[in-house]
């Protein structure tokens, strides 16, 4: 049987390379398979039953992937999702992100905060576990309905208009912004641009690297590879990979 030697890496799009950013950072020995859904983008406005079988079918492909581990790098997918898939497969560990308001109540709990995030993530009943036992009673959650899209598209023009649209009435408001989506990292300066330059960010990636990496010494399969990393698009888009990979490196 061969052995089990990559980490397998999933979102709806290519958001998940901010977290992928983080993950190499701290496990830059091991082998990485990538895959971006960009079919079925976006994954906030499916329904749960649709979002467990297009998450189910990505492991699986993973899996024969010889994939040892698999990181959920999309929230949404994350907060509905990583349960059903641990009990499916419990030899098969999962680390999954989540948005990272509990770091608000850590370090930053008397200001002001918004939570940006899609419209499935706010509604999860993960994210609202989370939220309720974290709350500083000075939040906002801000359903960011398209916004990964356009960042998936990498329209800057529209990308600002949004921002501009939907966050300009926050303006001199807010202190924390939790980035409660893989893409908004993506779209730091531009959300700086509308807030302020004093904006504290809070992303789960960081987090979520150590984790991996502790998860992995756990179950003795920390790896010394060479560090490969493959890409696969759900449309077998080439100017996928190409942002993917200028994104990463950059």
């Amino acid at each position: 049987m061969k052995k089990k030697e990559n980490i397998g890496i999933f979102d709806s799009g290519i958001g998940g390379v901010t977290v992928l950013k983080e993950i190499i950072k701290v496990l830059p020995n091991e082998n990485y398979i990538y895959y971006s859904d960009s079919k079925n983008n976006p994954y906030g406005d499916k329904t749960d039953k649709e979002i467990l079988e297009i998450c189910d079918n990505i492991v699986q492909m993973l899996l024969n992937q010889n994939c040892k581990a698999i990181v959920i790098a999309c929230n949404t997918a994350s907060a509905k999702a990583v349960s059903f898939l641990r009990e499916k497969y419990p030899e098969i560990p999962f680390i999954a992100i989540e948005p990272a308001y509990k770091m608000v109540h850590d370090y930053s709990y008397e200001k002001p905060t918004l939570v940006m995030a899609t419209k499935g993530t706010i509604e999860s009943e993960k994210f609202n576990l989370l939220y309720h036992k974290y709350d500083n009673h000075k939040t906002e959650l801000l359903e960011c309905v398209g916004l990964a899209d356009i960042i998936e598209a990498g329209d800057n023009n529209k990308i600002e208009e949004y921002l501009q649209n939907t966050l300009g009435k926050h303006k001199g408001k807010i202190e924390n912004v939790v980035l409660g989506c893989t893409h908004y990292p993506l779209v730091q300066k531009e959300i700086k641009k509308v807030l302020g330059e004093n904006i504290k960010f809070f992303n789960g990636a960081p987090n979520l690297a150590i984790h991996l990496k502790d998860v992995l010494a756990k179950n003795n399969l920390l790896g010394n590879n060479n560090g490969k990393i493959y890409f696969i698009d759900s449309q077998g888009l080439p100017s996928k990979e190409r942002r993917f990979f200028d994104i990463l490196f950059k």
